[in-house]
């Protein structure tokens, strides 16, 4: 029986390939510059355009921002981790039914995941507590 993933938070709204470029280096990084955004990423449009996805992210509210001094530095409205758990969510539902272990031997049979020993007792304590917790 699949057991099934579920998250209280709404649904990411539907992101351009841009917009999903720059919330990538914002949870990434934390916080960045517009500049520092254009460093990041792939064929840069110019420095309008990246401001114009900004305040389209904004106008979702995605980011916020801070001044510092004469620059404006943009972060995520929502902490990584809980965006993390988020799209995780969206990737269990969408992609594999809704059903947590067959994502995780999906993870699991990648040929680069190589783990420990230490590591698989993590797991498993992980796994305890969550059953424990009624998850």
């Amino acid at each position: 029986m699949a057991t099934t993933l579920m998250t209280n938070r709404p649904e990411t709204t539907a992101l351009s390939r841009r917009e999903r470029q720059v919330m990538d280096i914002l949870h990434r990084r934390g916080e960045a510059t517009v500049a520092e955004i254009m460093e990041e990423l792939p064929d840069p449009p110019t420095y309008s355009a990246v401001r114009s996805v900004l305040r389209i992210l904004g106008e979702k509210d995605l980011i916020r921002y801070k001044e510092d001094g004469p620059r404006y530095v943009y972060y995520p409205a929502q902490d990584t981790e809980t965006a993390r758990d988020d799209v995780l969510a969206h990737v269990v539902r969408t992609y594999f039914g809704g059903a947590p272990e067959q994502a995780v031997t999906a993870l699991l049979r990648m040929s680069d995941v190589d783990m420990s020993d230490s590591d698989v007792e993590r797991l498993r304590e992980r796994i305890r507590r969550a059953r424990q917790s009624g998850r």
